[in-house]
């Protein structure tokens, strides 16, 4: 039975389950029987484990039995996203029931906030952070990402001021209306227990509780739970910390000293981290890691004591710190309740500062300098100055809220776009790529041949003033070979390296392969046109050519990069990133050396293993398929391997897809993950030249363009 709202509530936490639901809710009820009644459970990490990919979930699988109700909890259990995506199922039950899986288990969400029937406010951050796409992503990713972004974090805030609890019943048709919002509004961001999956960073800072491994947490921390612990101020925080190894990473338990909060009535946090169900020993004690912690909590109103100090608490490891990235709206200006009363405004905001409406004291209108009224209701706010010229138009006499050819449709039916845009789908100047129907999901018409964008805006058009030209290589008629910027491969840093697997092509030998002729992808080259490109750039089997330096394979730009890695006891595996989207983009394809050593198949197994890992599918395509482009109207992610295989992903609308998987995978499969970031990796102009002319000098007997 649950406890009286108010009254002290004992919760049981648990670690990972990793998909041993079963043993899990057993050892639960003898826990319960033991030292309970407990009100509810709270299962933190991977509770599923790692999804299945390419393969259904039978009825024999814990998963489907949870769902369907033969797997029932003993106790009311929630649990969160860890480090893996979910299984396809449970998003699916999850999606249709708003959180229910069954009677006794509730899935929180990656940035759920919830208050129980005790008074509680329970707060999830799920999934694992990745600083790449935490700062990259522009949406909040979903269960089928394992990454948590900033928006995530930001919708974490926003949630904590709103009152939920997870219902199996239908959604309230009153959702939304000014009455319920009123009424679901909370009055503080601070929490009374904060689940997460990554640790924050610092949390070991003046603590001196023992460590369970040396590098423990230091390759784990985040500093975006870090910025949320601050806002939050959580009571309990539980996290998922974890030891790095061969075997991934084994969670491990660590609980520290209580720290306390400045000016919160007393306030602290213990924080606990947990080791994994039925886990792995410890590497220091090899002694097995605890896995639940059992605690009581009771609500707290703003009248009530502050608490007695913990006889062992520290310092704040996080105070210092202070908000960085990620949490854009600061607490400070915000009074009881951000969206109701009490609300600090600024002095922009402060219209009723006089007597009768008029402005304070020594306030002078922007636009006239009569103190007589706000901007707002200046009479010759309708008059732009003089020299004002409209963005939209490039008329003056009028702002551009005012042009009358603002609201002008285009060929399509959607907006015109602006003097000088050009469409990166098509070429069209007259709608923009969003209103393309060469961009959309519906079959293609006829395309005239793209016209070259702004030479501005392009990183990788010839006609772009900042483009890298000293880092070109090579040029042919449709297409030019450069260095990146921070290649994959280490040049004059391969000391660094020592336990990696370092080609030694002169110049690194990663080199992108780039049409001359603007195109989003590969895909989207027009049928008519694409036979030239596709053929510069294509890859004749590696059985057709000898890699001999005096007879030089002259088909093509991948089959001689074929040839001329082989000559250094390498061979490439390429890869295309074909995402069409608003922004655009010039189509590459990204060829990098691996040496000989590592075989064409433990290179897919790299790429598929991770792909299971993230939720990404690929399909196989044999190199005898006779397939060089991908077609359809769809983005998709494709890897060629040194043998001619293909390995093909299709995005998914909706579904986040890294442009770095590739980069990803390999650095890993090369033993330098330090190399995933490009923009650490760049280096001086000195040195890209040097590494530009030392890989044209190698290339010149290869080079089909001569």
């Amino acid at each position: 039975m649950s406890s009286a709202p108010g009254s002290s509530v004992k919760i049981l936490t648990v670690g990972s389950a990793a998909g041993s639901i079963r043993d899990l809710f057993a050892k639960v009820k003898a826990i319960d029987a033991k030292h309970g009644k407990f009100d509810l459970v709270l299962c933190t990490g991977d509770f599923f484990g790692p999804p299945k990919v390419g393969e259904e979930y039978g009825e024999e699988d814990e998963v489907i039995q949870l769902l369907e109700g033969k797997l029932e909890a003993p106790v009311e259990c929630y649990i969160m996203q860890g480090e893996h995506p979910l299984p396809s199922p449970v998003i699916e039950k999850f999606a249709k029931s708003g959180g229910a899986l069954n009677t006794n288990v509730f899935l929180l969400h990656k940035s759920g906030v919830m208050t129980t029937a005790h008074g509680l406010r329970i707060a999830c951050l799920g999934g694992v952070y990745e600083p790449n796409m935490f700062s990259a992503a522009q949406t909040v990713h979903g269960f089928v990402s394992p990454y948590f972004t900033n928006q995530t974090v930001e919708k974490v805030i926003s949630n904590t001021m709103t009152q939920s609890a997870p219902s199996t019943k239908p959604k309230d048709t009153s959702y939304g209306s000014l009455a319920s919002i009123m009424s679901t509004t909370s009055t503080s961001h601070l929490l009374d227990i904060l689940l997460t999956n990554a640790l924050p960073a610092g949390i070991t800072h003046l603590s001196n509780a023992p460590l369970p491994a040396t590098d423990f947490p230091t390759n784990l921390e985040a500093e975006p739970v870090a910025e949320l612990v601050l806002r939050t101020k959580p009571r309990y925080h539980f996290a998922v910390g974890a030891n790095p190894s061969k075997q991934g990473h084994v969670p491990l338990y660590w609980e520290r000293e209580p720290f306390l909060w400045d000016n919160e009535n007393g306030r602290f946090t213990r924080f606990v981290s947990l080791g994994a169900f039925g886990g792995e020993a410890a590497p220091s004690s090899g002694k097995k890691q605890r896995w639940f912690y059992a605690f009581s909590i009771s609500p707290l109103s703003p009248n009530d004591p502050a608490p007695p100090r913990p006889t062992n608490a520290t310092g704040n490891p996080l105070a210092q710190r202070g908000v960085h990235r990620g949490i854009k709206r600061p607490i400070d200006d915000e009074g009881e309740n951000f969206r109701w009363g009490n609300v600090k405004q600024g002095a922009k905001k402060a219209k009723a500062g006089g007597p009768e409406g008029k402005p304070p004291e020594g306030y002078k209108c922007k636009i006239c300098e009569s103190t007589e009224h706000f901007i707002t209701d200046c009479p010759d706010r309708a008059k732009p100055n003089e020299g004002y010229v409209c963005k939209i138009c490039n008329e003056p006499g009028h702002f551009v809220r005012d042009c009358p050819t603002k609201h002008q449709v285009g060929d399509t039916g959607g907006r015109k776009p602006r003097e000088g845009y050009v469409c990166r789908a098509c070429g069209s100047e007259l709608h923009y790529i969003q209103d393309c129907p060469s961009a959309s999901a519906q079959p293609r018409g006829p395309r005239a041949r793209p016209k070259e964008i702004a030479p501005d805006e392009c990183w990788f058009c010839l006609s772009n003033p900042r483009l890298a030209k000293h880092l070109i290589v090579a040029i042919g008629t449709e297409c030019y070979v450069t260095l990146p910027k921070g290649q994959i491969i280490p040049t004059h840093t391969k000391d660094n390296f020592p336990q990696g697997k370092i080609p030694s092509v002169p110049g690194g030998g990663h080199v992108l392969i780039v049409p001359i002729t603007h195109y989003p992808t590969y895909a989207s080259i027009p049928s008519d046109l694409s036979g030239p490109i596709v053929g510069e750039t294509k890859t004749v089997p590696f059985y057709q050519y000898e890699v001999n330096a005096d007879s030089p394979c002259m088909f093509s730009y991948k089959s001689a990069l074929h040839a001329f890695y082989g000559k250094h006891g390498a061979h490439p595996v390429s890869f295309e990133v074909g995402r069409l989207s608003a922004k655009g983009g010039h189509a590459h394809i990204q060829v990098i050396p691996v040496p000989s050593s590592v075989s064409a198949e433990t290179i897919a197994n790299a790429f598929t293993s991770e792909g299971t890992r993230l939720g990404v599918e690929f399909e196989v395509e044999e190199a005898d398929a006779g397939r060089e482009d991908v077609t359809g109207d769809r983005g998709y992610f494709r890897v060629e391997l040194p043998d001619g295989r293909k390995l093909v992903h299709w995005l998914k609308d909706g579904v986040p897809f890294s442009i770095q998987f590739g980069r990803q995978v390999l650095v890993g499969l090369l033993g330098m993950p330090e190399r995933f970031d490009w923009k650490e990796c760049t280096q001086s102009d000195e040195d890209d030249r040097a590494d530009a002319q030392a890989f044209k000098d190698a290339f010149k007997p290869f080079d089909p363009s001569l």
